[in-house]
């Protein structure tokens, strides 16, 4: 009989985890995610821009599982862990293993403001990233059959809170469509006092990174109309107002959230598995502290064992996918007496893309800055060749030029699901 590893979430470390597996013939693996598909993060910013259809970024799981006949696939969310009996609560049954992988990734941390948690746009997931288009074309629409000049100003407004990547580039991203998209699909707006704002509570934009990428990231978004607010931080969005830490009041519909994510806790794993920010402590070998036969990779583990990451490694695609692949090889060598390996990270670098011809690049070894066109062409081709399938890289590389070259995109459609209970009866 194969060992069973049930695998629970479908992102980067997930997938790269299951699809490792099934190469070998070892286990039977069964991954268990809420949606039916795996999607790309760092691109998600570019769906709620609507300079990507959400198809370009994202791939269904089973089709990925086609041809491998010990991966299968369970739509459900876990409600509950049993370890004593080695069963998962879902919520659409149960489902016994023999092997536990927590591969769940984060959630958007709203830090206890319950304000900002109702009425902000978050920007964690594909539905996140649906919502925000939505709710920003909708929002333009509005401004333009309105007189009143402040409140077209409070519709066109928009307020990103968190100076990480998804930050850096969304703001730039809505920069570029100020310039290049609103006057012709909105003449009515022009000349209107929208503003955009990039809020942070450190003293610099992309902290990881290095003080030129900072600079350079900081100029070229300055150049491009951002205003950006350092040392501040939002503390509360009510009234159409987001309120700062140093007192300021921005009056807007739109703040999009992208300041801090945290882990996600489960019912029946002890309080005494879980570290800061939720994440569960696991050793060199990706097994969860306290427990037995549980296993936790990516955004969702804080592991020891890796001398140069003591305090844990940093929640990034990267560490996802090489942790998954190294649980992967080491249920292998498990199956095969062979003796594990620790995990041991290998750091590509960072960048983050600012706009048109314009991204900021660190590379670790040796210590290489880049900025400009050449950084720019660095993040395209990474992120491009990180998509899981050929079709999302051709839809993705397609769109990317048409938008390239005509300084425009046609996804900017208000696409909203049918509410079921509106519905008229038969």
């Amino acid at each position: 009989m194969q060992k069973r590893i049930v695998i629970i979430g479908g992102g980067f470390a997930g997938i790269n985890l299951a699809l490792e597996l099934g190469k070998k013939k070892h286990y039977q693996v069964t991954l268990v995610d809420k949606n039916n598909y795996n999607f790309f993060p760092p691109l998600i910013y570019q769906v709620a821009t609507a300079f990507l259809e959400p198809s370009s970024i994202s791939y269904p799981i089973r089709k990925l599982f086609r041809n491998k006949s010990n991966l299968h696939f369970r739509l459900g969310e876990l409600l509950k862990v049993i370890p004593e009996s080695r069963q998962l609560v879902l919520s659409n049954g149960t489902i016994e293993y023999d092997e536990l992988v927590f591969a769940t990734g984060a959630e958007t941390n709203y830090f206890g403001m319950e304000n900002v948690k109702k009425n902000a746009i978050p920007m964690k997931t594909l539905s996140d990233a649906i919502q925000m288009r939505n709710k920003l074309l909708t929002h333009f629409e509005e401004a333009t059959i309105t007189k009143d000049r402040a409140e077209i100003a409070k519709n066109l407004t928009i307020v990103i809170a968190g100076g990480g990547p998804t930050g850096v580039e969304i703001s730039g991203m809505f920069a570029e469509m100020r310039q290049n998209i609103m006057h012709k699909d909105y003449p009515e707006l022009k000349n209107t006092g929208a503003q955009i704002y990039l809020v942070d509570g450190g003293a610099a934009l992309l902290k990881p990174m290095s003080t030129k990428s900072q600079v350079n990231t900081y100029e070229s978004l300055t150049k491009l109309g951002v205003k950006i607010l350092l040392n501040s931080h939002v503390n509360d969005f009510i009234d159409d107002k987001v309120i700062l830490s140093d007192g300021t009041e921005i009056v807007t519909k739109n703040l999009i959230w992208a300041a801090g994510v945290s882990a996600i806790s489960f019912d029946g794993i002890p309080a005494t598995s879980y570290g800061r920010g939720k994440r569960l402590i696991a050793d060199g070998f990706h097994k969860v502290q306290g427990l037995e036969n549980i296993y936790a990779i990516g955004d969702t583990v804080s592991q020891s064992g890796d001398p140069g990451y003591p305090e844990g490694h940093p929640q990034v695609a990267q560490v996802a996918i090489q942790q998954g692949r190294n649980l992967a090889a080491n249920f292998t060598r498990i199956a095969e007496q062979k003796v594990p390996h620790s995990f041991i990270y290998k750091d590509r670098g960072s960048m983050a893309i600012i706009g048109s011809n314009k991204a900021v690049v660190d590379l670790p070894k040796p210590r290489i800055h880049l900025n400009g066109f050449i950084a720019w062409l660095a993040w395209l081709f990474i992120h491009l060749m990180s998509l899981i399938s050929y079709r999302n890289r051709f839809r993705t590389f397609y769109n990317w030029t048409v938008a390239y070259f005509s300084k425009d995109q046609s996804l900017r459609m208000i696409i909203r699901p049918v509410d079921t209970h509106d519905e008229p009866a038969p």
